[in-house]
């Protein structure tokens, strides 16, 4: 009978849920799962109603002033002027407003008329427009005094969360990752009142006793990532990023936190950090960036939004801020189309927030955050696909959506995975060519989007690898099979069978690794292409090979069980 002589992967038993130390993938995912539960349940707003206009600007005007005084009530006017491209002939629209939270006054411009029930906006227009046509419509609306975790007071700060379908809380909008829009707010608050958006601050005008900030986003965004964030005498500090293509050009990097934070240390770090992203994927694509820290509200985590991070309170810390800075290129600058495409986001940042690490500490830092990132997926796994097609269109549950073991974790494993596969000069060649493809700068993208590119940037067809990793749940159990063979005249013939034992899924087929030793001369490491389960390779060397042969011994499957078996034959000729 065969006997197990190795055990080469163990599961590691320890959750990074135990863990005292939280990385910033973590808090991520945390933040996601558990905030924002008074938002619409998402089943009630999917599927996706039919979209045939392109959303090119919104302008906001929000009068916050009242919610910044005690009793800090959750109710605004506001007005909303949205410019949109028509895609094929239409004289009505349809737009997320969630009931519980806005209240629709009128409508003016191209808008004639409207109904608003069960969440949707529907707007009759002045007369039917054509393909090609581009229209205004004004909307005037309220926001209740309700608690509904995308438009947040408490004590002095006013803040927006949204992620991921929440801006239809704090205003009537085409809800979903695919559509992104400029963005031009101008938000009415007390004088003694920091606020950040995204974009630009164009102006800060006082009058009547108010400030208006004026903030204009020159790049399309997303919804989900559109914010506000503020609080009475916040603390500001703005440090700046010379840019690589022009260093007499800078962009702006601006920190606003709480009274006795300290974000120094990662104001100083976010130097060296943006231009180690920019030489990696491509120079910071956004006109200023931005990180805030909130208050109880916010208690976990971070939030991507485009050029305006927010932060749980003091949470200054340098793999947060690895994390969420990466989406401002993937996530931000490229966002996912749909949710069944969230690996390009967060598979990606907590990918990098590990290379950062690599940066920083050397490889074998980077790689062990790895493994530690599989043992996490490996002890965690709730077994289904990265990716499920339903998913782009009906919005799973943010459990689900965001789920440490499988969007994150094992997102980020099969980052590295690729990168195994291609090695370092055509992976991150591909990544670059991904970055600056003028297709999905400032757009959406899909996952065989992203695909396609690696694919046409390294000449290497990859279908296999997406439809495993990817689409497939689970992982490989390796129990692979050795056995040694003396042909005589110092020579000696080596067989070895890759074998996967696995029940709940499929074969994934890997380029694998085979280290063998050999008696006073040495060691060597063979790389293969595994295309099939079973499959038997044979080598003769001029060396006794002596010892375990080692499998994948730098470890670069991670997503991985195994297991070696010396075969009963090697008794024999050995």
């Amino acid at each position: 009978f065969p006997v197990i002589l190795l055990t080469l992967f163990t599961i590691t038993l320890t959750s990074a849920q135990q863990s005292t130390y939280k990385r910033g993938s973590e808090y991520c995912s945390y933040k996601k799962i558990h905030s924002n539960k008074q938002l619409i349940p998402l089943e009630s707003i999917s599927p996706i109603p039919g979209h045939t206009f392109d959303v090119l600007n919104y302008k906001l005007q929000l009068d916050i002033f009242n919610c910044f005084t005690s009793p800090y009530p959750h109710t605004f006017t506001a007005s909303n002027i949205m410019t949109f491209k028509v895609d094929s002939a239409l004289n009505q629209i349809k737009l997320d407003a969630a009931n519980n939270s806005l209240t629709i006054d009128s409508v003016r411009l191209a808008a004639a008329s409207f109904t608003h029930t069960n969440d949707k906006l529907t707007i009759n227009l002045n007369q039917t427009y054509n393909a090609g046509d581009t229209v205004t419509i004004k909307i005037y609306y309220r926001h209740n005094n309700i608690t509904d975790g995308a438009f947040n007071v408490s004590g002095g700060f006013v803040f927006t969360d949204c992620e991921p379908e929440g801006a239809r809380h704090w205003f009537p909008c085409w809800d979903r990752p695919s559509d992104k829009a400029k963005l031009d707010l101008t938000a009415r608050v007390p004088l003694n009142v920091k606020l950040g958006s995204n974009g630009s601050l164009m102006d800060s005008t006082i009058s009547g006793g108010a400030r208006y900030y004026h903030w204009v986003s020159h790049d399309p965004v997303a919804t989900y990532l559109m914010v506000m964030s503020a609080k009475v005498n916040y603390n500001l500090d703005i440090v700046y990023w010379h840019k690589i293509s022009n260093p007499n050009d800078s962009i702006p990097i601006r920190f606003y936190y709480n009274q006795g934070e300290n974000p120094h240390a990662m104001e100083t770090e976010i130097v060296p950090m943006t231009t180690y992203y920019s030489q990696t994927f491509c120079e910071h694509p956004f006109e200023k960036n931005g990180f805030c820290t909130l208050n109880n509200l916010f208690s976990w985590g971070g939030m991507e939004n485009q050029t305006l991070t927010n932060f749980c309170p003091n949470c200054w810390s340098t793999s947060l801020l690895a994390h969420e800075f990466a989406h401002q290129w993937f996530g931000d600058m490229i966002t996912c189309a749909t949710w069944a495409d969230i690996f390009l986001n967060e598979g990606f940042a907590t990918f990098i927030e590990a290379l950062w690490t690599g940066h920083e500490q050397g490889y074998n830092a980077y790689h062990n955050e790895i493994v530690g990132n599989a043992s996490t997926y490996l002890y965690s796994n709730p077994g289904w696909a990265i990716s499920v097609p339903d998913w782009a269109v009906n919005t799973p549950s943010s459990d689900v959506l965001f789920d440490y073991a499988i969007t994150y974790m094992k997102g980020s494993c099969v980052m590295a995975q690729l990168r195994y596969v291609l090695g370092d000069s055509l992976f991150f060649a591909g990544m670059k060519a991904y970055a600056n493809n003028p297709d999905f700068r400032f757009h959406s993208a899909i996952i065989p989007d992203f695909k396609n590119q690696m694919e046409t940037t390294t000449g290497k067809e990859l279908d296999w690898f997406f439809d495993e990793w990817i689409y497939t749940p689970n992982h490989p159990h390796y129990q692979n099979w050795y056995s040694y063979h003396n042909m005589g005249h110092g020579r000696w013939m080596v067989k070895f069978t890759a074998n996967q034992t696995q029940t709940n899924t499929g074969f994934f087929q890997m380029p694998v690794e085979i280290k063998f030793s050999f008696d006073g001369k040495g060691d060597t490491t063979i790389r293969v292409m595994n295309t099939s389960n079973h499959q038997l390779f044979t080598w003769i060397f001029d060396a006794r090979p002596v010892g375990v042969p080692q499998f994948d011994p730098n470890n670069n499957i991670v997503l991985k069980e195994a297991s070696i078996i010396q075969h009963e034959d090697n008794r024999m000729n050995y």
